[in-house]
């Protein structure tokens, strides 16, 4: 149970953990789906091949797009892009790092479809069973007084009555699954090796220096944005609680109106001091539009010396003394 607790909290700490671990689990969900779809092929010249790219190029599709809407990095990547240069310059080595992380992320789970399609090799079989020439395979029915097209679109049909008791379309089938897989493996193999050749090759060409600065930026990004959001949650919070009590005060000596409850308002109000601390003196909507404005427009500059160099309290080793003491005690 520890070991869980662990893993949770190194998950909930780290935002890209948490992404890839959507995305192997939106991969998994792809596979489930190809297992518990029932692919039956048409069995038609006109319509085989159409109906079998259809499943083999839309179901990757939609889990494309569905991986590029639950990539959280996204709104951070436009936002960089879109935004007005302000106060800060923008780099287009972020937005460059950011978007191809998100594509990555993306493609998983469409590859993996695809290389399930291929392995598995039925769409395959039911795309291309037309292009085999029928001259390389013996036992071909020529009794059922169909054309050779017709007879090579019903091969994926084993129940057909055509191939009753004939071994001609297990050879058929057989002979382009064999394609079939021997392209899903080759795939594999080939982003396997790329993969590998790009780790290898890429610390030789690329600036390790300048990989580090765009990996920490991108992730101050997102850091950002997190800080911001709570912030504003904060804030807005704060300042509801405040024009709730102001309304409630405003209204305490309207006979109309009874507060049963006196101590609700002094809860309300127990923490007005911190409030005023933390709206800064922002207390119209004109001056929060204005704030939220000046934010997207003209984002402050990445330079904290002033807080650096803010004055700390003077702590004297008779205070530092007596604290140990009594943190001892």
């Amino acid at each position: 149970m520890e070991r869980l607790k662990l893993v949770l909290q190194y998950f909930q700490s780290n935002s890209e953990s948490i992404s890839n671990g959507i995305y192997v689990i939106l991969s998994l969900v792809s596979i489930k789906l190809y297992s518990s779809f029932d692919f039956n092929c048409p069995c038609l010249p006109q319509y085989n091949k159409l109906y079998s790219l259809g499943v083999m190029t839309v179901p990757p599709i939609i889990l494309f797009f569905l991986g590029v809407l639950i990539n959280r990095h996204i709104g951070v990547m436009i936002d960089e892009w879109l935004r007005p240069i302000g106060n800060r310059s923008k780099n287009p080595a972020v937005v460059k790092y950011l978007f191809s992380a998100m594509i990555q992320r993306a493609m998983l789970a469409p590859m993996v479809w695809i290389l399930i399609t291929l392995l598995d090799g039925k769409i395959f079989v039911c795309a291309f069973s037309m292009s085999v020439d029928p001259a390389l395979f013996s036992g071909v029915p020529n009794n059922t007084g169909l054309d050779v097209v017709k007879i090579m679109a019903k091969v994926p049909c084993k129940e057909d009555v055509i191939f009753r008791d004939s071994s001609f379309r297990k050879s058929v089938s057989r002979y382009v699954r064999c394609y079939s897989q021997a392209v899903g493996w080759s795939i594999l193999l080939f982003l396997i090796v790329l993969g590998a050749l790009g780790r290898l090759i890429k610390p030789f060409f690329d600036d390790h220096a300048n990989f580090l600065q765009t990996r920490y930026w991108s992730n101050y990004l997102d850091v950002e944005q997190k800080l911001f959001d709570e912030t504003c949650v904060l804030h807005a919070r704060d300042f509801a609680r405040k024009c709730v009590v102001q309304f409630f005060e405003d209204m305490r000596d309207d006979a109309v109106l009874r507060i049963p409850h006196p101590a609700f308002m002094a809860d309300l109000g127990e923490d007005l001091e911190d409030e005023d601390e933390r709206l800064h003196g922002i207390t119209k909507q004109e001056q929060v539009d204005q704030l939220l404005n000046k934010w997207y427009c003209s984002k402050p500059e990445l330079d904290v010396t002033r807080t650096a160099v803010r004055p700390r309290a003077c702590v004297t080793w008779e205070d530092w003394r007596g604290r140990a003491l009594y943190s001892d005690v």
